[in-house]
C-alpha cells in the first residue's frame, strides 16, 4: 500500500463560543465531519466517555482520529494509552503541558514520556504549541539536538508569532522551521501573520501568509515522504480554532466562516498532496525513460 494523506478535523475547532446561538450538538458536529469528506478528527483522550462515544462514531464510519492529551507529569501519559489501547487511534498527540525555563527541566519528562510510549507500542507525537514546552522555537531546536528522532506534530503558526519573523521571511528563519518539519511525523493545519495566530484564508491581504504556510506544508509532506515507511499515513488536523483564536469584531461576531476556511484549507492541502504524487511520479518516469 502506498503513502497516504489523511485530513482531519479538530473537535475544538467546531466551537462557535457565541453567547447569542447554541452550539451544535456534538453529534450534528461528527456527520458534519464526516458529511464534508474529512477522513476522521481530532479528540481529547483525557475524557473516556467523550472518547468513547466519539471513536465509536468515527469507527462506524470508517474514519480515524488521534488521541490528544496535555499531560503535566510522566505519570498522566498512562491512563491515555491504557485507552488508547482499548480504543485505538491513529497517534498520540501529546501537548507537554508545563513551562520548564531550562532543557535540563525537560529532558526526564520526554524520556518518561518516550519509555512508555515505546512499552505501550503507541506512537506518540510532541506538539510544537504556544504556552506548552514547547512554545518557544529555540528551545525545541535545542531538544532537537538531545533528541535527533524526537517525532513531533508540526503547528507552526505559533513560532511565526512567537519569533515574529519579519516578512518577506529569510532563508535562516526557513531553515529554522525546516529543521521542525524535518521531525515532523504530523502537522496541524492554522495560517498565521506575524502578528495574529490565525487568519481567514480568503481575504486578500492575507494571501501572501496563505502562500507561505503552503510552502511550509509542502516541505512537511515532501520531507516525511523520504523518512516514513512505504505504507505510513501522514496525517493533517486543519485547526481553526474558536475565538479568540478567530478574529471578531465589535458584536463579537467572527469576520470569517471558519468552518468555510476548514473546508477549503482540506481541499487545498489534498490538492498540494496529489500536485506532489504527481510530480514525483512524472520525475521518476522521466528518470526511467533515460
Amino acid at each position: 500500500m502506498a503513502q497516504q494523506l489523511r485530513i482531519l478535523q479538530s473537535l475544538w475547532a467546531m466551537e462557535r463560543r457565541r453567547a447569542d446561538e447554541a452550539e451544535w450538538p456534538l453529534q450534528t458536529q461528527l456527520a458534519m465531519i464526516r458529511d464534508a469528506g474529512f477522513d476522521g478528527a481530532g479528540v481529547r483522550f483525557i475524557d473516556p466517555a467523550f472518547a468513547e462515544e466519539v471513536t465509536g462514531f468515527l469507527r462506524g464510519h470508517g474514519m480515524i482520529w488521534q488521541a490528544q492529551c496535555y499531560p503535566t507529569n510522566v505519570d498522566d501519559l498512562k491512563p491515555v494509552l491504557e485507552l488508547v489501547a482499548r480504543l485505538g487511534a491513529d497517534h498520540v498527540n501529546l501537548q507537554p503541558n508545563v513551562r520548564p525555563y531550562r532543557i535540563e527541566q525537560c529532558i526526564p519528562l520526554l524520556d518518561g514520556w518516550r519509555r512508555l510510549a515505546d512499552e505501550a507500542g503507541i506512537a506518540v507525537h510532541v506538539e510544537t504549541h504556544r504556552d506548552r514546552m514547547t512554545t518557544d522555537l529555540f528551545l525545541t531546536l535545542q531538544l532537537l539536538d538531545h533528541f535527533p528522532d524526537l517525532r513531533l506534530t508540526a503547528d507552526v503558526s505559533h513560532y511565526l508569532v512567537g519569533r515574529e519573523f519579519a516578512w518577506p521571511v529569510d532563508e535562516v528563519n526557513h531553515g529554522l522551521i525546516h529543521r521542525i518539519l524535518d521531525n515532523s511525523w504530523g502537522i496541524h493545519g492554522r495560517i498565521a501573520s506575524r502578528e495574529q495566530v490565525q487568519v481567514s484564508l480568503g481575504f486578500p491581504q492575507h494571501q501572501g501568509w496563505v502562500g507561505l504556510f503552503m510552502d511550509w506544508w509542502e516541505y512537511a509532506i515532501r520531507s516525511w515522504r523520504k523518512r516514513a515507511e512505504p505504507d505510513a499515513v501522514l496525517t493533517f488536523l486543519c485547526e481553526l480554532g474558536p475565538p479568540p483564536y478567530a478574529i471578531t469584531g465589535p458584536d463579537g461576531a467572527e469576520l470569517s466562516d471558519r468552518w468555510q476556511d476548514a473546508l477549503v484549507m482540506k481541499d487545498m492541502v489534498k490538492a498540494l498532496w496529489q500536485r506532489i504524487i504527481d510530480e514525483e511520479a512524472s520525475a521518476a518516469t522521466q528518470y526511467g525513460a533515460r
